[in-house]
Order: C-alpha cells, then structure tokens, then sequence
C-alpha cells in the first residue's frame, strides 16, 4: 500500500511543481517581485504542509488503516488551524502580496488534491489486502 501512496504522491507533486512555476511566473507578471514574493511564500507553506502530511501519514500506515486514518485527519485539523493563523498575521503585510499568496495556495492546493484524484482513479491497486497476505 504505501508503494502505491508513494507512486502517487510522485506524480501528484511533479503536477503540482508545474503549476507552482506557472503561478510564479503569473504572480511576478501582475504585481512583480511582491507578487513573486507571495507566490514563493504560498508555495513553501503548501510544500511544507503536504510534506508533514506525507510523512506522517505515511508512518501511521505501518501501525494500521485506524491509525493511518486518524493521522489524516489530525493533520488536516491541524493544517486548517495554521494556514487560518497564517492568513490572519499576512493579512496586512506590504512584504509581499497577500492577495497573490492566497491565489497560489489555493491553486496549488487544488492542483495536488486533483492530481492525487486522477492518478488514483488511474492507478488499478487493491483497496484491502487479501487474506492471508498480512
């Protein structure tokens, strides 16, 4: 099963990395570096979220499904809280633009979770393990 995550979360990252550069490019194009700033922000948060999820994800998955799952869904809550936190104190930044920070986390965000989506649905792997293969 995680040889399956991992194949996916690959491919998944490779699309998102393409949309991240466009939004880049995007983002210094319509307010110049402070744009490219809040891109470049965006993308390391959404990095580092996806990222934190993975890993743990990925430990909880050899403990068991139960596990795996309340990992998911406890680092989720948590990323929810930071990225609320982190929008909340870039707000009013004139450092770069939040307006573009946004826009790039929400299209990275978007461009992962379909990505993930697509390569699943494409992926044909057994949803539960057959007996005696544990």
């Amino acid at each position: 099963m995680l040889a399956n995550y991992a194949w996916i979360v690959r491919r998944s990252a490779a699309v998102t990395a393409i949309a991240a550069a466009i939004m880049l490019a995007v983002s210094a194009a319509i307010d110049g570096i402070k744009g490219l700033a809040g891109a470049a922000v965006a993308i390391a948060v959404v990095t580092a979220f996806f990222g934190i999820s993975i890993i743990a994800v990925g430990r909880a998955a050899r403990v068991g499904p139960h596990v795996m799952m309340a990992t998911a869904l406890g680092t989720y809550l948590l990323k929810i809280l930071a990225l609320l936190i982190l929008v909340g104190r870039f707000q009013g930044t004139t450092a770069f633009s939040p307006r573009l920070f946004g826009v790039t986390a929400i299209a990275c965000v978007l461009v992962y979770s379909a990505a993930q989506i697509g390569w699943s649905v494409r992926r044909k792997a057994l949803y539960v393990e057959p007996d005696g293969q544990r």
